[in-house]
C-alpha cells in the first residue's frame, strides 16, 4: 500500500482551500453586484411585475372670464377599474355589476374574464357618483374606483364655439379647449398596488400614490356681462327672423381682446353628438366668408381720407341712383338716387355710386393696398383653429368693375373677424390689431399667471387724423344717416349698415337673399367697444341691415357699455329726428311694375302685404304719393 506523504496532503489541502476561496469569492462578488449594483434595477423590475396601477386623472384647467366667472369647470366622475385574476366568481361580479351599471351582463363578464393585469369598465366609465357608492357598496374582489372627471360647461350653449368641448378622455377636441389642451390637460396620477401572480395582495408591501398635477387654468378676454347680453340678443333675433344664420362679435378696439363672440345654430358642447358636425365644426365669426356690402365702405372712407382725396364737407357728388363703369351699370340702393349730396352725406346714406368715385380716385393700386393693409385676405391670427382668410381679386384680374364693386363692398369675400379688426384700426387712432380670446394661463395652486398675452400691434394703417374724421363720419351715419336705428341715447355712436346680397354658386346673385349686417363702435370720440352683428337670410321683413341689423347692435352696444361702467355724457350728436313721440311720416312710393325683388329696395320704412301669386305689382293701396306714417302696411296685389 503506497503511502501518501504528508507533503503532498498539505499541498492537496492548500489547493483545495485556494479553490474554495475563489470560489466563495467569486460568489460573494457576484452577490454584492447583485445586492449593491443591481439591487434597485431589479426591485424596480419585481415591482413592475407585481405592480398593478388605478390612474387618477389630474383636474383638467378651468376656462374663466375676464373677471374670473367660470364657464368651463369639471364634475367628478370616477370610473370603475378589474383585477381580472382577483375576480373569485365573473359571473357573479358581472351579474352584479351590470344591474348597477345598467348594462349588458355578456359585455361585463367578457371584460372581467379577459387576460390582463387590470381593466377599465367600458360601462363604468365617468359613471355618477352614486353608482360609483353603489359599486363600492358591492364589495366585489377585484373590483376598484378610480378617480375621474368629466367637463362642464355651467351655462350649456353659452360661448359654445369659442370654448369648444373635450372627448371623453378630457382631451380636447375643438375651439379653445383643442387650442390650449396641452396647458389644460395637466400630468395623470395613479395608485399602484402590489399582488403575485395569482392576482393575491401583497400584504408586506405598501401601496405606491402618484399625484396628479392638475392642469392651468385659462383666463380669457371675455366678459360674460357682455356675452350674456350677446347671446340674448341673437336668441331674440333668431325668434323673430328665423335666419338661416346669426353672428355676433365685440371686441376691445384699442387692445384686440374678444368681450363677446357668438352665432346661430349653436350647441351644448356638453352633448355636441347631438347636432351635426357642420354646427359644432363652424365658428362662423371666424370661419364664415361672404361678400361684406356696405360694411366695407368704412376702409374706403379711411383709404380716400388718408390719401387726401376727399373733403367731407367741401367736395360734393350727385347721385342719380346709377353709375356706369365700362359695360356694367352699377346701381344705388335708392332706385331714384340721392341727387346732390356732400361726401358726408354720401356716407351717410351709404351711396354706392358715391363710393365708386372714391375708389376711381384711389385708383385700383392703393385702394387695393389699403385693403390688404388693413388686414383683408390674410387670417387675423386670432388664438382659435379654423379661422378663414377671405378671397381678393387677383391684382391682375382688376378691371374697372371689379375695382368700382371693390370700393361698396361687394366682388370680395371676407370673415366678420377680418371686418371687426379692420373697422377697430379705422377708428381706433389708425392701428391694425391682431384679435385674441385667451388673456392669461394661471397656476391654480399658486394663483399666478404662467403666461400673459399681450396686445400685438400689427401695422398702423391709418393716422390718428384720418380716424378722426373716419369717427366723425360714421358717427354721422348714427344720427343722421342709414344707421339711425343704431343711436343709443346718452352715448356717442358710430356705425355702418351693410346689406349684401348673396351670391350664387354658379355665379350671379340669389333673389330675396341678403347678409344684413351693422359694425359699431362707441363712445365715438373715445372707443371702448367694437360690435358686429350680422343676420342671414331673415325671413318676413324688411331686406335692409338699417333697419333689421342695426336697432340690434344698438342695443348691444348700450347695454354692454352700461355693464362695463362706461357712463352715458349728454355731449353726444344729434340725431336727426321728429319731435318726441311723434311717428315720423313717408310719401308712399309708386310700386306699380315693380318685381317682388325690387319691393324690397323702396320699402325701406313700410310694412308689405302682398296678395297674389305673380311677379309684377300691377295695384296698390295706399296710392303713389300718400303720405303714411312709418311702419304703416302697404298692400300690394300682384299680376
Amino acid at each position: 500500500m503506497k503511502r501518501v506523504s504528508n507533503v503532498t496532503v498539505r499541498k492537496r489541502l492548500v489547493i483545495t482551500l485556494l479553490v474554495g476561496i475563489i470560489i466563495f469569492g467569486v460568489i460573494d462578488i457576484r452577490l454584492g453586484y447583485v445586492q449593491l449594483a443591481l439591487g434597485n434595477w431589479l426591485t424596480s423590475g419585481a415591482k413592475e411585475l407585481w405592480s398593478r396601477e388605478i390612474p387618477f386623472e389630474p383636474e383638467r384647467g378651468k376656462i374663466v372670464d375676464r373677471n374670473g366667472v367660470a364657464i368651463a369647470t369639471n364634475k367628478s366622475a370616477p370610473t370603475v377599474f378589474v383585477v381580472p385574476r382577483q375576480v373569485e366568481n365573473p359571473a357573479e361580479t358581472a351579474e352584479k355589476l351590470a344591474a348597477v351599471l345598467d348594462a349588458s351582463k355578456e359585455s361585463i363578464y367578457k371584460q372581467v374574464s379577459t387576460i390582463v393585469n387590470i381593466q377599465r369598465i367600458k360601462e363604468g366609465r365617468k359613471i355618477s357618483n352614486e353608482k360609483a357608492k353603489a359599486v363600492r357598496d358591492l364589495k366585489l374582489k377585484g373590483v376598484y374606483i378610480g378617480e375621474d372627471s368629466k367637463r362642464y360647461y355651467p351655462f350649456d350653449s353659452y360661448l359654445s364655439h369659442v370654448l369648444g368641448f373635450t372627448g371623453i378622455d378630457n382631451q380636447g377636441l375643438m375651439g379653445l379647449e383643442l387650442y390650449y389642451d396641452e396647458e389644460l390637460k395637466g400630468d395623470k396620477g395613479s395608485v399602484q398596488f402590489y399582488s403575485d401572480a395569482k392576482g393575491r395582495r401583497m400584504p408586506d408591501m405598501s401601496d405606491d400614490f402618484k399625484q396628479p398635477h392638475d392642469g392651468l387654468d385659462l383666463k380669457l378676454t371675455i366678459d360674460t356681462k357682455v356675452q350674456t347680453i350677446i347671446e340674448r340678443e341673437l336668441d331674440i333675433a333668431e325668434t323673430k327672423y328665423n335666419p338661416d344664420g346669426l353672428i355676433a362679435i365685440a371686441m376691445d378696439p384699442k387692445t384686440g381682446e374678444i368681450l363677446g363672440m357668438s352665432s346661430r345654430p349653436t350647441f351644448d358642447p356638453a352633448k355636441f353628438q347631438d347636432v351635426s358636425q357642420e354646427v359644432y365644426n363652424r365658428n362662423l365669426p371666424i370661419w364664415s366668408t361672404y361678400e361684406p356690402g356696405s360694411t366695407f365702405k368704412v376702409i374706403t372712407l379711411a383709404a380716400a381720407l388718408e390719401e387726401g382725396k376727399v373733403d367731407l364737407d367741401k367736395d360734393t357728388y350727385v347721385d342719380t341712383g346709377k353709375i356706369k363703369v365700362a359695360n356694367a351699370v352699377l346701381k344705388c340702393w335708392k332706385r331714384s338716387g340721392h341727387g346732390k349730396e356732400t361726401f358726408l352725406e354720401v356716407v351717410e346714406n351709404s351711396c354706392n355710386p358715391g363710393f365708386v368715385e372714391l375708389g376711381q380716385r384711389l385708383g385700383k393700386e392703393d385702394l387695393f393696398k389699403y385693403v390688404r393693409n388693413f388686414g383683408f385676405g390674410e387670417k387675423t391670427g386670432i388664438d382659435l383653429a379654423g379661422e378663414s382668410k377671405g378671397i381678393l381679386f387677383n391684382m391682375d384680374r382688376v378691371g374697372p368693375v371689379e375695382q368700382a364693386t371693390t370700393a361698396f363692398g361687394q366682388g370680395v369675400s371676407v370673415t366678420p373677424i377680418q371686418q371687426v379688426a379692420a373697422v377697430a384700426a379705422a377708428v381706433n387712432g389708425g392701428t391694425l390689431y391682431e384679435p385674441f380670446v385667451a388673456k392669461e394661463l394661471v397656476d391654480p395652486k399658486t394663483g399666478k399667471a404662467v403666461m400673459e398675452k399681450e396686445p400685438v400691434a400689427k401695422r398702423r394703417v391709418i393716422s390718428e387724423e384720418t380716424s378722426k374724421e373716419v369717427r366723425r363720419a360714421l358717427e354721422s351715419v348714427v344720427a343722421n344717416g342709414t344707421g339711425k336705428k343704431a343711436f343709443v341715447e346718452g352715448y356717442r355712436v358710430g356705425g355702418k349698415t351693410g346689406t349684401a346680397q348673396k351670391p350664387k354658386p354658379g355665379g350671379g346673385y340669389m333673389e330675396n337673399n341678403y347678409v344684413l349686417s351693422f359694425i359699431g363702435f362707441a363712445p365715438a370720440d373715445d372707443p371702448q367697444i367694437v360690435v358686429y352683428f350680422a343676420v342671414d337670410n331673415p325671413k318676413n321683413t324688411v331686406l335692409f341691415g338699417g333697419q333689421v341689423a342695426a336697432p340690434i347692435a344698438g342695443t348691444i352696444i348700450g347695454d354692454s357699455l352700461r355693464a362695463m361702467g362706461v357712463k352715458p355724457r349728454k355731449n353726444q350728436m344729434e340725431k336727426e329726428i321728429t319731435p318726441y313721440l311723434d311717428t315720423p311720416t313717408i310719401e308712399v312710393p309708386d310700386l306699380k311694375g315693380l318685381t317682388k325683388n325690387k319691393l324690397m329696395e323702396q320699402l325701406v320704412n313700410l310694412k308689405l302685404e302682398v296678395s297674389g301669386k305673380g311677379e309684377t305689382v300691377i295695384k296698390q293701396d295706399p296710392l303713389p304719393g300718400v303720405k303714411v306714417e312709418e311702419g304703416s302696411t302697404i298692400r300690394v296685389y300682384m299680376n
